[in-house]
């Protein structure tokens, strides 16, 4: 029995793998055309769910496009209201790894055939140059999810028939509370709700559990995706905690909703489906997990606005307004870092020409400008760091020339802060009426 435990634990490592490769492939193929498309057809929050969940399904990782959506926030790509719509359509996104399962997993039985696959794979990221590399590191990826299926089926395969519903919590309301917990605490060790929902599906299709305990564990599942959100922000900026708490609330309310109508949507089972809830229970279980995130998203979608003024109130603004959309949880993401980098950069642009312009107006010229230099120097600082920092083993072109850009800029600024900051040669401009004429061109 301790070998099999072996084996199913095995099984779901290879299985966390697979998820990890096979986003990482996917992300650094697809990531700069997703990121546009964040920032094209996100328009408002219905937009933004749409283009969330198909975004997290074709990369399989929500807190990719989590932190993607929140790069845009910073970098006044995306308001806080669409960004929300993109979280919430990142839900319903994690539910496709599910239907893979169900789908291809078990149907078809792949992991004898995807073994070539994983030789390839490693083949092309040995070997190859480009996408390449990253196409073979992702087939390497798809292909450790069905070994990673067959090995959990092997080994509770032994567990078959000692290993019942029985020995779960029964279902009761309380009972159901337990296996929410469950659902909770696997979410929370793995730190990952699609290994959760894969070994459901495995429990499930052996007859360890019912549909109404693993619909009950999915459930858990989902709520402790929250726990993952809410670590990954310590430490975080604003908009980060935000869209973390926006993401524990919506799961919080999108699970009660979901435990609350179990039985309703287990009887419209049994009475429109052939076979009912037992003759199609894979399917009956990832179609619920489906469900519940769909109705909940139609559900939240019309008060996004007033859903993000709440958040707003409820997580308050301290950082420096120059130095708000530099945020280290970023580096998760290049691409999205040094969008944000450059927009930091852009708006130190537009803060020092405002002090520029006033330093050269006769009617601002003697103003105080101290504070607001020091402001815009520390800003300076903060996004040379920032962009410094960016982790350049997952950068493209494409980022690395975003990055030489900011730094270009930057160091244009630091010449002309310098220059703001020598007063008595601005004061000395009124002085000689040449220098005046011109100063006053400039100023307007």
């Amino acid at each position: 029995m301790i070998t099999h435990l072996f084996i199913t634990l095995g099984g779901v490592g290879l299985f966390l793998f697979g998820m990890v490769v096979l986003t990482d492939g996917l992300r650094t193929i697809a990531g700069r055309a997703l990121r546009r498309a964040l920032a094209t057809y996100t328009t408002n929050p219905l937009s933004g769910a749409v283009t969330g969940a198909i975004t997290t399904a074709v990369i399989q990782s929500s807190s990719a496009t989590t932190v993607t959506a929140v790069g845009f926030v910073g970098a006044g790509l995306l308001t806080f209201s669409q960004a929300i719509g993109v979280v919430l359509g990142a839900n319903i996104g994690t539910t496709i790894t599910g239907w893979l399962v169900a789908l291809i997993g078990f149907k078809l039985q792949l992991s004898l055939l995807v073994m070539p696959l994983v030789f390839i794979g490693a083949l092309m990221r040995l070997f190859g140059s480009g996408k390449v590399r990253h196409i073979g590191w992702a087939l390497v990826g798809f292909s450790l999810l069905f070994i990673g299926i067959e090995t959990m089926q092997e080994g509770m395969e032994a567990y078959k028939g000692l290993v019942t519903p029985e020995h779960f919590p029964s279902n009761t309301m309380w009972g159901r509370l337990q296996l929410v917990g469950i659902g909770i605490a696997i979410t929370v060790v793995t730190q990952s709700s699609s290994a959760g929902v894969a070994a459901t599906l495995v429990a499930l299709s052996l007859g360890t559990i019912n549909l109404s305990q693993g619909a009950a564990m999915v459930i858990g599942m989902d709520v402790g995706t929250t726990f993952t959100a809410m670590l990954a922000t310590v430490g975080g900026s604003t908009d980060m905690r935000r869209t973390a708490l926006a993401h524990v609330l919506y799961n919080l309310f999108a699970g009660t909703m979901a435990f609350f109508t179990l039985d309703f949507y287990l009887g419209l089972l049994d009475a429109w489906v052939d076979g009912g809830s037992l003759g199609n229970a894979p399917f009956a279980l990832v179609g619920f997990h489906t469900a519940f995130n769909v109705i909940g998203v139609i559900i939240v979608l019309p008060f996004t606005v007033g859903f993000a003024n709440m958040i707003r109130r409820m997580v308050q603004e301290h950082r420096a307004p120059l130095e708000r959309g530099l945020d280290v949880a970023l580096y998760r993401e290049p691409g999205a870092a040094s969008i944000a980098g450059l927009a930091a950069a852009q708006q130190l642009t537009n803060a020092i020409f405002e002090v520029l312009q006033g330093q050269l107006d006769p009617m601002r010229r003697h103003k105080d400008w101290s504070r607001r230099l020091d402001e815009i120097e520390r800003g300076i600082t903060a996004t040379e760091t920032f962009v410094e920092n960016i982790p350049h083993e997952a950068a493209n072109g494409a980022v690395s020339a975003r990055e030489s850009s900011t730094i270009h800029i930057l160091d244009h600024l630091r010449r002309t802060h310098h220059r703001c900051t020598q007063f008595e040669r601005v004061d000395a401009l009124s002085s000689d009426r040449r220098l005046s004429r011109l100063t006053a061109v400039l100023a307007s």
